[in-house]
C-alpha cells in the first residue's frame, strides 16, 4: 500500500511539474511578442462599463476599450453592470481582436447576478452565510458562483470578502463580510475560494490586511486603522493567512492608511511597499497574484491623481493595477518611473510573466468563444435553490418568548391575525401569504409616515387582533441614517412588541436589529426577497425550523453566536380527524407501547404519528432508563442512528409492499443482481428483514481507511466534497466515491451462519 501510495503523490508532482512547464513555456512565447508597452499594459485591468441608479442605465465603454486592446493590448477587463448576453458578445468581439487572450474580471461577491441586475438574480450577501452553520453549504455556494462565472467567460471573480467586520458602522464592507468571528471567516472565506477554483475560477482573497473596522468608505476618502501590529496579528490578518496556506488564486489590497504598517502619511495599503512586499509578501509568505483595489476610488486617487497611483501599485509590488483610468498617462508614468530607477523592465517583465501564466492556468491559452444560446436561463438555473437552501440554514430565531408563533396554527377565522408591514406601500411574498394562509388583514406604514398614525393604528391592532405579525422590509443595507429606518416606525413596532401579542421578522441588515433590542418573538431573516420571505412564513408555519445563529453583535442582549436551534419537533398540531384518521384505532398504540415497556423490551419511548405535515398523536411512555430514575418527555433528544433504519427502510420496503413491487417470499438475488453466484443469492426478503437471514452482525469497515493511530488516510477521504470524494462521513470529511463497491464487496465475501436465527445485523438494512 506504501509503495502504492507514493506511486501516486510521484504522478501528481510529475503532473504538476509538466503543467508548470507548459504555462511558463506558453507565457515565455507570448511575452516574446509584446512591446515594452504593451508589456505594462498586460499588467492593467479596465472597466467595460458603468451603472447610473438614479437613471437605471448602463453605459459602455466598449469602443474606448477595443481602442486600448488594439493599441496597447491590454491585460484585462473587468465586468460591470449589463446584460449578459450584451457582456458576452462585447467580451467575444474584444477577445477575437486580442494579440494576447484578455483576462476577464469580475466584482461578483454574491453571484453574477450582483452586476447583471436586469435579467440574473442575486445570491445572498456573505453574512447572510455567516448565519449558516453548515460550511457545506458555502462550499455548494462557491461552485454555484464559479460555474456562473465560467459560463458567461469569467476567469478572475473578485471574491470572498475575508474581511472581518467588527465595526457596526462599516460602510463599505458590513453585511458583505462573514461576520464578527474570525475563525467562521477564515473557514467560510477558504470554501467559498475552493467551491470556486474547483471548478477553473480564479478566486481573490479581499481586502488585505483587512477592511473590517473602518467608519470611512474608502470609495470616498482614506480610511485610517489605528491599531497594533499585534492586534492586526491577531484579528485582521488571521484571515488571509489561513486562505493563503490553503491555496488562494489571487488577492485584493486595499486603500487603508494603517501607521502600524506603513506610517507614510496618507499612504494606502494598496500602494505601500510596507505592506505588501515586506509584510504580505515577505512575513506571510504569500506569493500568488495581487490585484490593486479601484484605483479610481478617492481613498487612493485623491492622494495619487494622474497615473501616479499606478506608479506606486508597481513599485509595492502589486502584480494588476485595477481601474487604473487613464491608460496612456499611467503607461507614461510608469515609463518614466522606469527612467528615474524607482522601477525597472525587470519588475515589469516578472509581473507580466506572472499574469501570463494565471492566463494559462484558467484556460486562456485556448479561449473559446462564449455561447450566448440559452445564456440567461444558464446562469440563473441554480439560483433560486440556493437561496432556499441559504435562506432555510440562516433565518435565526434571536427571541422565543412563547409558542404560540412556533408555529402559528392556521386559521380560517377573520379578526384572528394581523400583518404589519415596516417600510412597504403593497403586497410583497410575505403579504400574500399571510392574506391566503391565515386569512390576515395587512396595514402598512412606510419610512416616510409621521407618528400621527400611531397610537390610533396600536389601539386598532390591540383591541381586534389576537396575534400580530411584524416585519420590517425595504431598509437600506448601509448603516448610515439607521439604515432609513424613521423613529415613527421605530416607534410603532416598539409599541406593538410591548402592547399586543407579537412576532417580527426583521428582514435584512442584521445590523438594524440594534432598534429592537429585547423585543420578544425576534427573528433575524438577512435578506429581504421572496425566497427569504416564504422561508419564513414556513419557519411560522413550522414546515422549517430554526438553524441560523448571528454572525455579529448588534447588541448586548444579541451577540454573537445568539439564536434558539429548534431542537424538537416544529409541526402544527391536530385533532386525528382533522387529517383522516381515526382517533380510536390511534389511541390503541397506547397499549403497545405500554406492552413493550412491561416486558422490558425497552424502558421508554416517545412515538410520534404527523399525517399532511401536521402532528395527529404525540406521546411519551415509560422511562429514560431501566431504573426508572426519569421520566420519558416529549422533549427528549434522541440518537437517531438506528432509529434511521427502521424510519427508512422499514418504511420503504413498506411502501414498495403496498404497491406490489416487491415481494417477502422472493430472493436477494430476484432483486439486487451484483449479488448472484455469492452465497447471499438465495436470501428471502423476509428472513433478512426480520434479522434471520444469518448475516453477521457487524463487517468494521472503517478499519481499512484508519491508520493504527486512528486517522483517516488521505487516499480514502477528502476534507471537501469533489467529483471524486462526494459520500458524507461527516462534518467537514467526504470518502471517495469508488470505495463504495469495496463495502459491497466485503459484505459479499462475509460469512453466513445459520437462517431462522435471529442476529440483528447492520448488513440486513444495507441490502
Amino acid at each position: 500500500m506504501n509503495r502504492i501510495i507514493i506511486f501516486f503523490f510521484i504522478l501528481i508532482s510529475n503532473t504538476a511539474t509538466a503543467q508548470n512547464a507548459a504555462a511558463t513555456k506558453w507565457a515565455d512565447s507570448v511575452f516574446n511578442t509584446l512591446t515594452q508597452e504593451q508589456r505594462i499594459a498586460q499588467l492593467m485591468v479596465v472597466r467595460l462599463s458603468t451603472y447610473d441608479a438614479k437613471t437605471k442605465t448602463t453605459t459602455f465603454f466598449d469602443k474606448q476599450v477595443a481602442d486600448l486592446v488594439k493599441q496597447y493590448n491590454i491585460g484585462g477587463i473587468c465586468l460591470f453592470q449589463g446584460s449578459p448576453v450584451k457582456q458576452a458578445t462585447i467580451v467575444n468581439n474584444l477577445q477575437s481582436q486580442a494579440k494576447t487572450p484578455i483576462l476577464m474580471c469580475i466584482d461578483a461577491e454574491w453571484g453574477v447576478g450582483m452586476r447583471m441586475i436586469d435579467s440574473i438574480l442575486p445570491l445572498p450577501r456573505q453574512m447572510m452565510l455567516g448565519a449558516v452553520q453548515d460550511a457545506t453549504i458555502v462550499y455548494n455556494y462557491g461552485k454555484v458562483v464559479g460555474e456562473q462565472c465560467k459560463r458567461v467567460g469569467i476567469q478572475v471573480n473578485y471574491a470572498p470578502v475575508v474581511d472581518v467586520n467588527n465595526n457596526p458602522n462599516n460602510p463599505v464592507i458590513n453585511d458583505r463580510s462573514f461576520g464578527e468571528d474570525k475563525y467562521k471567516v477564515a473557514l467560510y472565506g477558504i470554501q467559498y475560494m475552493k467551491g470556486m477554483q474547483d471548478v477553473g475560477v480564479m478566486a481573490c482573497a479581499k481586502h488585505f490586511p483587512g477592511h473590517g473596522d473602518v467608519a470611512v468608505d474608502s470609495h470616498y476618502d482614506l480610511p485610517v486603522i489605528n491599531k497594533t501590529m499585534a492586534q492586526l496579528d491577531s484579528l485582521e490578518l488571521y484571515p488571509f493567512r489561513e486562505i493563503f496556506k490553503a491555496g488562494i488564486g489571487s488577492v485584493m489590497i486595499a486603500h487603508l492608511a494603517i501607521p502600524a504598517i506603513d506610517n507614510t502619511p496618507n499612504k494606502p495599503t494598496s500602494i505601500s511597499y510596507k505592506n505588501v512586499t515586506e509584510l504580505m509578501r515577505n512575513q506571510l509568505g504569500y506569493q500568488g497574484l495581487t490585484f490593486t483595489d479601484a484605483l479610481e476610488m478617492a481613498g487612493v486617487k485623491k492622494f495619487y491623481p494622474n497615473g501616479e497611483a499606478s506608479v506606486q501599485s508597481l513599485i509595492a509590488g502589486n502584480d494588476m493595477l485595477c481601474l487604473p483610468g487613464d491608460v496612456p498617462l499611467s503607461i507614461a508614468k510608469i515609463k518614466e518611473a522606469i527612467k528615474k530607477k524607482k522601477l525597472s523592465w525587470a519588475d515589469i517583465d516578472a509581473h507580466c510573466k506572472k499574469v501570463l501564466i494565471a492566463k494559462y492556468q484558467y484556460g486562456l491559452n485556448n479561449w473559446q468563444p462564449i455561447n450566448t444560446f440559452n445564456l440567461t436561463n444558464d446562469l440563473n438555473s441554480k439560483v433560486n435553490d440556493m437561496r432556499k437552501v441559504v435562506a432555510e440554514n440562516a433565518i435565526t430565531v434571536l427571541n422565543k418568548t412563547n409558542d404560540e408563533f412556533f408555529p402559528l396554527q392556521i386559521t380560517a377565522k377573520l379578526n384572528e391575525v394581523a400583518y404589519i408591514s415596516i417600510g412597504n406601500t403593497a403586497d410583497n411574498a410575505f403579504a400574500k401569504r399571510m392574506r391566503s394562509d391565515y386569512k390576515a388583514d395587512v396595514f402598512y406604514f412606510n419610512y416616510k409616515q409621521d407618528a400621527g398614525r400611531i397610537l390610533s393604528m396600536v389601539d386598532l391592532i390591540k383591541k381586534r387582533y389576537k396575534k400580530v405579525v411584524i416585519g420590517i422590509h425595504s431598509y437600506s443595507r448601509v448603516p448610515a441614517n439607521n439604515f432609513g429606518i424613521s423613529k415613527p416606525a421605530i416607534d410603532l413596532v416598539t409599541q406593538l412588541q410591548q402592547q399586543t401579542n407579537a412576532i417580527t421578522f426583521v428582514f435584512g441588515n442584521p445590523y438594524a436589529i440594534k432598534n429592537w433590542c429585547g423585543a420578544k418573538n425576534l427573528i433575524a431573516c438577512y435578506e429581504d426577497d421572496a425566497i427569504v420571505q416564504n422561508a419564513a412564513i414556513d419557519l411560522l408555519q413550522g414546515k422549517i425550523t430554526a438553524k441560523g445563529k448571528l454572525p455579529v453583535t448588534v447588541c448586548d442582549d444579541y451577540k454573537y453566536g445568539s439564536g434558539v436551534i429548534a431542537t424538537g419537533f416544529f409541526l402544527p398540531r391536530t385533532n386525528p380527524d382533522g387529517v383522516g384518521l381515526d382517533p380510536v384505532k390511534l389511541y390503541s398504540i397506547d397499549s403497545i407501547a405500554n406492552d413493550a415497556i412491561a416486558k422490558g423490551a425497552t424502558p421508554g419511548c416517545v412515538v410520534l404519528v404527523v399525517k399532511d405535515g401536521k402532528i395527529a398523536y404525540h406521546k411519551a411512555f415509560g422511562y429514560l432508563t431501566y431504573d426508572k430514575t426519569e421520566p420519558s418527555n416529549l422533549e427528549n433528544i434522541f440518537d437517531m442512528a438506528s432509529v434511521t433504519k427502521i424510519c427508512a427502510t422499514t418504511i420503504s420496503v413498506m411502501k414498495l409492499y403496498d404497491e406490489g413491487k416487491i415481494e417477502l417470499k422472493k430472493k436477494l438475488g430476484d432483486y439486487l443482481p451484483w449479488v448472484k453466484g455469492s452465497n447471499k443469492e438465495n436470501l428471502t426478503i423476509e428472513n433478512i428483514l426480520l434479522h434471520q437471514a444469518g448475516l453477521v452482525s457487524f463487517i468494521p469497515f472503517y478499519k481499512e481507511t484508519i491508520d493504527t493511530n486512528g486517522n483517516p488516510y488521505t487516499a480514502y477521504y477528502s476534507t471537501i466534497p469533489n467529483d471524486s470524494f462526494n459520500i458524507r462521513v461527516a462534518q467537514n470529511m467526504f470518502m471517495r466515491n469508488s470505495w463504495r463497491d469495496t463495502l459491497y464487496n466485503r459484505i459479499l465475501q462475509s460469512p453466513l451462519g445459520a437462517a431462522n436465527k435471529y442476529v440483528y445485523s447492520d448488513n440486513d438494512f444495507i441490502f
